[in-house]
C-alpha cells in the first residue's frame, strides 16, 4: 500500500475537559491528549485517526456516528478519564443505562435512562482485552480489566459504539471497545505519565490488530 489514503484506519477518540478540569487554568482531558499524540501515525498497515468527542450525552454519539461514516474504521478504541484509577482500564462491558451523578458539559443529567430504547441490556467489548492486558503488563505498564465503565458519558459512548458496530451496515468486521485512563501528573492522584499512556495506547492498538479474537472472552450483546 503506497499512500496513507489506501490504508485501513483505526479510529481513536478522546473527550474534552469536563467537571472541575473544565474550569482549570489549562483545561485538559488525558484521554484526548493520549489519542491526539498518535494522530496520523501508522501501526502495521493501519492509519491512526484521532478525534475529540464532547462530554455531552447524545451529542457525543452523533459525532461518533459521523466519524464512523467518514472513516469506515476497521478498529475503534474510545478513551475516557477515570479519576481515581491508577491503571489503564480495559473495559469489558457497556450497559444500556445513563445515570449521571453530575451534569455533562451541556448541563444534561439523565437518571435511569436507557441509551437505546429497546436495545440489549449490555454489549461486551470486541477487543482482545486479555491479550492487550498481557502485552501492557509485560511492557511494565499498569493495566487492568475493568468490569464497569460507569453510567456517565464514557459508558454512553462505549455502548453507543458497540450498538452501532453491531447494527449498522458496513461494520460487520469492525471491532471496538473502550479504555479508561488515569489523571496525568499535576491533575490529580493517582496519576500516570502521558508518555506511558501514549506508549500503552500504541501497544494496545498493535495487539488488537495482531489478535483477531480473545478466545477466553465472549463478544456481542447481552439481552
Amino acid at each position: 500500500m503506497s499512500t496513507a489514503f489506501s490504508l485501513h484506519r483505526v479510529l481513536l477518540t478522546g473527550f474534552d475537559a469536563f467537571g472541575e478540569a473544565r474550569d482549570a487554568p489549562m483545561p485538559l482531558n488525558p484521554s484526548w491528549l493520549a489519542v491526539s499524540a498518535l494522530h496520523g501515525q501508522q501501526i502495521a498497515d493501519h492509519q491512526i485517526v484521532a478525534a475529540q468527542l464532547p462530554t455531552v450525552f447524545n451529542t457525543s454519539l452523533m459525532e461518533l456516528a459521523r466519524l464512523l461514516r467518514l472513516h469506515q474504521p476497521a478498529l475503534v478504541i474510545c478513551l475516557g478519564l477515570a479519576g481515581g484509577r491508577s491503571a489503564l482500564s480495559l473495559e469489558r462491558v457497556a450497559i444500556n443505562l445513563d445515570d449521571a451523578r453530575l451534569p455533562d458539559n451541556a448541563g444534561r443529567q439523565p437518571v435511569d435512562t436507557p441509551i437505546v430504547a429497546g436495545g440489549p441490556a449490555a454489549y461486551f467489548s470486541t477487543l482482545p482485552i486479555k491479550a492487550m492486558l498481557q502485552a501492557l503488563q509485560a511492557a511494565g505498564l499498569p493495566a487492568e480489566v475493568s468490569q464497569t465503565a460507569g453510567t456517565f458519558v464514557c459508558n454512553h459512548v462505549f455502548y453507543g459504539l458497540m450498538h452501532a458496530l453491531a447494527t449498522q451496515q458496513g461494520f460487520k468486521h469492525a471491532r471496538g471497545g473502550f479504555i479508561h485512563v488515569p489523571y496525568v501528573p499535576g491533575q490529580g492522584e493517582p496519576s500516570l505519565a502521558l508518555d506511558d499512556m501514549v506508549r500503552g495506547l500504541r501497544l494496545a492498538v498493535a495487539t488488537a490488530l495482531a489478535t483477531p479474537r480473545d478466545m477466553a472472552l465472549g463478544a456481542g450483546a447481552i439481552s
